[in-house]
């Protein structure tokens, strides 16, 4: 008798200890599925401006375009500093210049597309749109990109109807949280100050490396180390947008 006693004991031991490992389990998988984005609202499709503000993290971001020359020399200064970035690229730059699009992923940066031909979103119906994006898709996998996720609409253009289409293809929209607004060369400190002074935690930074900027790779020579000194760590948007509460904008 005292034997089943002592078996019927050790089973349900063995029995508590494998639900609390469930149990376990179950929580580290709920927290890991409570850390990722959520872009939609009630249905509606969203598009990611901002990390979590609880990691020190920030995604500096570059659009190109058109150009070769400014590129190069933003490639530079990341490499002297270390810092990774992502690039949106628009597919028909991109599938200009494969040589350049080499050196980005070489230099283990994060690429995103812009679509295809750099035209505004909102003066396409849907189904242009989204020939666009199978245009850009194609243009991308003859570079052996065929994996792009991230997309930021050309000139930061977008509407719920855009913003579905994207959804629909699989991808997810990314704006900006802060904008120093470079292309339009308000002078090399101006760049610098709108950075430094107004970066925090979890930022989107966007800026450009057409040959339309001419005073960013000149400000990125004090922008990456200032950022550094804040504490902060230069991150991809896929790092961003898994690293804690991710924020998003609705579009009107």
């Amino acid at each position: 008798m005292s034997f089943y006693t002592w078996k019927t004991e050790r089973l349900k031991r063995y029995g508590i200890v494998a639900l609390l490992a469930l149990f376990c389990a179950l929580a580290l998988w709920i927290g890991r599925w409570e850390q990722l984005p959520a872009f939609s609202n009630n249905g509606e499709p969203r598009a990611l401006t901002q990390g979590s503000g609880d990691q020190d993290h920030i995604a500096l971001t570059f659009n190109i375009s058109w150009g070769t020359d400014k590129v190069n020399e933003v490639l530079k200064q990341l490499e002297a500093h270390q810092v990774q970035a992502t690039f949106f690229l628009s597919g028909e730059w991109a599938e200009r210049h494969p040589d350049i699009v080499k050196t980005i992923q070489e230099g283990k940066h994060e690429i995103g597309m812009m679509g295809y031909t750099y035209e505004s979103y909102l003066e396409k119906e849907p189904n242009q749109v989204a020939g666009d994006l199978k245009k850009a898709d194609e243009a991308f996998a003859k570079l052996g990109l065929d994996d792009i996720q991230w997309i930021r609409p050309p000139h930061g253009h977008m509407n719920k109807d855009v913003l579905k289409t994207i959804e629909q293809n699989g991808m997810q929209a990314v704006q900006w949280s802060l904008n120093p607004r470079d292309w339009e060369n308000p002078g090399t400190n101006t760049i610098i100050d709108t950075v430094l002074n107004e970066s925090s935690k979890g930022d989107i930074i966007v800026m450009h490396a057409s040959d339309s900027v001419k005073q960013t790779p000149k400000a990125l020579e004090v922008i990456l180390p200032g950022l550094k000194q804040k504490g902060l760590t230069f991150v991809s948007i896929t790092e961003l947008a898994s690293g804690g509460e991710a924020k998003t904008s609705q579009i009107q």
